[in-house]
């Protein structure tokens, strides 16, 4: 019998069959993580090396700044170790996130939309210096964050490489954090020295090429900023995607596939097709979580 963080990783790779004319496309569904998305893997070391180093204890408060996965990463964590938490994410989150968080018992603080990330968190830092026995984890900041990939995601997938005779050309991922990617890449790019890294984001919020941020509808990235746990130096290239084609991915897949996954993960997913196609090659992508926390959104469906 396990413990329900113990369950963490091992997750799939499935193989694409109708969406891409040529190459093959493995998606890595981090929707069969028991929290629901890859955030778990973040959440579990960030809290497990902040009582190992004995920084924090099980009375501490936790507060987290987040887009919706990682606090309920973190809420599940929390609930397992009898924590209590405190997350505060934007107003422009879906609502299933939002009551997913509040079912695991934590208390969400909403933020004001347009200002994204920053704005979470802002108010988050505002709450833990009004409160005393509580840290932030700070996944933007956390070294545990990529640790987590480094440690899991990475060595899962080079076993899954072995294991279906890939040859991967090329590995896409959204950047939210920047955990996954700069993990990931730490792993992958030593063993297959000719892998090429994709990252993407929102075309709305092309901050990783030197755009501005604005608003935009792809929840999980595209935060606004350059998270310092990213390693920019983990990807070769960056793609954009628009909103519009991200949801257009998302109903295809479904559809077309019979796999439901985040607005985030069809992004990274029509990228993947994309590089597939227009290079005749095994491409890896990941599909950080499921598109159930998606339903709510105008225009979606």
């Amino acid at each position: 019998m396990s413990l329900i963080t113990e369950i963490i990783g091992n997750t799939p790779l499935v193989r694409l069959q109708r969406l891409n004319q040529k190459g093959r496309v493995f998606v890595k569904l981090e929707s069969r993580n028991p929290g629901g998305s890859v955030k778990d893997r973040a959440a579990f070391q960030m809290v497990k090396d902040l009582l190992d180093q004995k920084k924090i204890t099980k009375d501490t408060l936790l507060i987290e700044p987040t887009s919706g996965n990682t606090g309920v990463g973190l809420c599940m964590v929390a609930a397992s170790l009898g924590m209590k938490m405190v997350l505060t994410m934007p107003s422009t989150m879906t609502i299933e996130r939002q009551k997913l968080m509040k079912a695991y018992g934590a208390t969400v603080v909403l933020t004001e939309g347009p200002l994204g990330m920053k704005g979470a968190i802002a108010k988050a830092e505002e709450l833990q210096k009004e409160t005393p026995n509580s840290i932030i984890p700070s996944q933007f900041t956390n070294q545990s964050n990529p640790r987590a990939h480094e440690l899991t995601t990475g060595p899962e997938l080079l076993k899954q490489i072995e294991q279906f005779a890939i040859k991967p050309a090329y590995f896409v991922s959204g950047v939210g954090t920047g955990g996954t990617i700069t993990g990931v890449a730490k792993v992958l790019k030593p063993v297959h020295k000719d892998l090429k890294v994709i990252a993407v984001e929102p075309n709305k919020s092309p901050v990783l090429r030197g755009g501005k941020h604005s608003g935009h509808k792809i929840g999980g990235i595209g935060a606004g900023f350059v998270p310092d746990v990213l390693d920019q130096k983990a990807y070769d290239a960056v793609e954009g995607v628009d909103d519009e084609v991200a949801f257009e991915f998302y109903r295809k897949l479904a559809r077309e596939e019979g796999i439901l996954v985040g607005v985030s993960s069809a992004a990274a997913i029509s990228v993947a097709i994309k590089y597939a196609d227009e290079h005749d090659c095994d491409v890896i992508v990941v599909a950080p979580d499921t598109g159930e926390r998606y339903l709510s959104v105008d225009g979606l469906i």
